[in-house]
């Protein structure tokens, strides 16, 4: 084979692999373009898209008069891509580099977030995809960042809880984690209702890290979370905190409370106690007052308002009536166990009205033994004593009340007089609710109405209403206890100008750190107007000056309470005098 022929075929070898190499290269073009360009274009947008989760607002708590008590407000935590921010650059208006990565991106920065260019820089600086630079910052921050578009800066949306009334209601309110978990209060026993539901947005990130505005896009919009409507009038319920914290400074009691019935709607119109947690500033409060309400959680003995009971229980049966007389000095032996009144006095013929005026643990044992221990023990029950009133906080006491044949032969007399079980501060106000409601049994409640984001409007399931004592029997119970405000009562420091005034006093030993009874737990119950029932209240104050009275202690702050309950809720005052009847009958009567 001569040279020429062997060039020739070279020549013919290369021009093969030249058609091959063309072929393959328009081969794979074509693969890639038409084949496999719309999945590998699909692939470069997604990794432009951006997927952000938009926070849905929690939903609102507020009083009966729509006055907010929790709200929430969108903010952003601001966070950067330390590879991303990296590559940076920052340009002047002529295009000339002044800055790059994490120095040029804090400069930048550092003034919008109130930060140290440097301590800001230091935080850009790695290898991680996601470092907090600021929480909580407003939407208008966030957007003025934005606007820059420093790539690897990246924002969460959160949704932030807001309580602008302090501590009134707090516990009653509740609070959130710095997590947003519901941690106390209503936020935590309607939580199911508050929480709304996420949306989402996706948008189209360019080279530069600004939004792409003719790019892909999608969006779903979050929903709010229900509003949470409480019974508590805020106004009250802030005069109520603020007379209870000078009442505790004033006597030393380690906690006082105070509830307030509306006897139209049996919502609580306040149920207040001293030392309320501040929701925004929940680690301020002791943890053993800060999770829970104390007026639902923390039972006491009711001492001399539990004589309500037994009165109402023998005025029902039909054993008593206003004017029943009852013979007694301060101490004496009935059944065996001697009966001790507070107030040395000699031997008293007294009315039943003049037991509860007095406050007589004698004269209302006497009545008490007119009846059956089984009998008053079913009234006990009626008025709700020993089981929840569940108005919707966590950590809610049932009380103490042991079943009547599991009485000894003291407490079968005690119980009589408000001792040897427990009440919590709800449960006593439901008891002279009951009184002031025409005998019937309405259980209390805290949330009037749940609104959801449609604008529907769901009220929570109340119990049924009982009738525990008749009408009759009710409003000669009502009227015998308009005595005890009046001169020659147990109550006088409840008396209100203007308007008639039903109530008890109490004052029950209790133990001290070493079990011994030099403690006391000071109560006063009522109900105002007494001749137009609106209000019924329960005060307590646990382990004041035991040298004190309910009438010292806790009268003054049903008398406060009331007073401003009635102005507010302009109720007119009473007209006509209070019954007058007779306490004691002399001897020559």
């Amino acid at each position: 084979m001569n040279s020429a022929t062997q060039m020739t075929k070279r020549r013919n070898a290369i021009v093969v692999m030249l058609l091959i190499f063309f072929v393959g290269i328009a081969a794979r073009l074509v693969y890639i373009q038409a084949i496999k360009g719309p999945e590998l274009a699909d692939e470069a947008r997604a990794n432009r898209l951006r997927t952000y989760t938009n926070v849905a607002p929690r939903g609102d708590i507020v009083d009966i008069n729509g006055e907010v008590m929790a709200t929430s407000a969108v903010r952003y935590h601001i966070a950067v891509n330390q590879q991303k921010v990296a590559g940076f650059i920052l340009r002047d208006d002529e295009g000339q580099v002044v800055d790059t990565g994490a120095s040029a991106a804090s400069d930048l920065l550092a003034p919008i977030l109130g930060e140290d260019p440097a301590v800001l820089g230091g935080k850009m600086v790695g290898d991680s995809t996601w470092v907090y630079l600021k929480k909580s910052v407003e939407p208008t921050v966030w957007r003025e960042i934005r606007s820059l578009g420093i790539p690897g800066i990246e924002p969460e949306r959160v949704s932030e809880r807001l309580y602008p009334n302090g501590n009134t209601a707090g516990n009653l309110v509740g609070y959130v984690g710095k997590d947003g978990e519901p941690l106390a209060g209503v936020e935590y026993s309607f939580n199911d209702a508050l929480t709304g539901t996420d949306g989402y947005e996706t948008v189209e990130i360019g080279r530069g890290g600004q939004v792409i505005p003719t790019g892909t896009s999608d969006s779903e919009a979050s929903v709010a979370g229900d509003t949470v409507q409480l019974s508590i009038n805020r106004d009250v319920q802030f005069v109520a905190q603020e007379a209870l914290d000078e009442n505790v400074s004033k006597y030393g009691a380690e906690w006082a409370g105070v509830a307030v019935i509306d006897l139209q709607t049996h919502g609580l119109v306040a149920l207040a106690e001293s030392g309320m947690v501040d929701p925004s500033n929940p680690s301020a409060s002791p943890a053993s007052a800060r999770n829970t309400a104390r007026s639902v959680s923390s039972p006491y003995e009711p001492g001399s308002t539990g004589k309500l009971l037994t009165m109402a229980a023998a005025i029902n049966e039909g054993v008593v009536d206003e004017y029943t007389v009852v013979e007694g000095s301060s101490r004496e032996t009935i059944d065996g166990q001697v009966i001790n009144d507070v107030m040395d006095h000699p031997n008293w013929k007294m009315t039943a009205t003049g037991v509860l005026a007095k406050s007589s643990n004698v004269g209302t044992v006497q009545i008490g033994t007119m009846m059956s221990d089984e009998t008053r023990y079913n009234y006990m029950r009626a008025f709700g004593f020993g089981q929840k009133v569940d108005i919707g906080l966590a950590g809610e006491s049932a009380g103490i009340l042991t079943p009547w044949d599991t009485w000894d032969g003291r407490s079968r007399l005690t119980t009589m007089f408000g001792q040897a079980y427990a009440v919590t501060l709800v449960q006593n106000a439901a008891m002279v609710a009951t009184i002031g409601s025409g005998g019937v049994y309405h259980a209390p409640y805290l949330v009037e109405q749940i609104t959801h984001p449609d604008g529907t409007v769901t009220v929570p399931e109340r119990s049924e209403p009982r009738q525990v004592i008749t009408e009759d029997s009710a409003a000669t119970l009502l009227g015998m206890m308009e005595s005890i405000p009046q001169e020659g009562g147990t109550g006088t420091k409840a008396y209100i100008d203007g308007f008639r005034v039903a109530g008890k006093t109490g004052t029950a030993q209790t133990s001290d750190a070493n079990g011994r009874l030099t403690q006391v737990v000071t109560n006063f119950v009522g109900v105002v107007p007494a001749d137009n029932p609106r209000f019924a209240l329960a005060v307590v104050a646990y382990k004041p000056d035991p040298t004190l009275t309910g009438n010292i202690v806790s009268a003054p702050v049903f008398k406060e309470v009331a007073e401003f309950a009635l102005h507010t809720y302009g109720v007119e005052p009473s007209q006509g005098e209070a019954p007058q009847f007779p306490l004691l009958i002399e001897e020559d009567e």
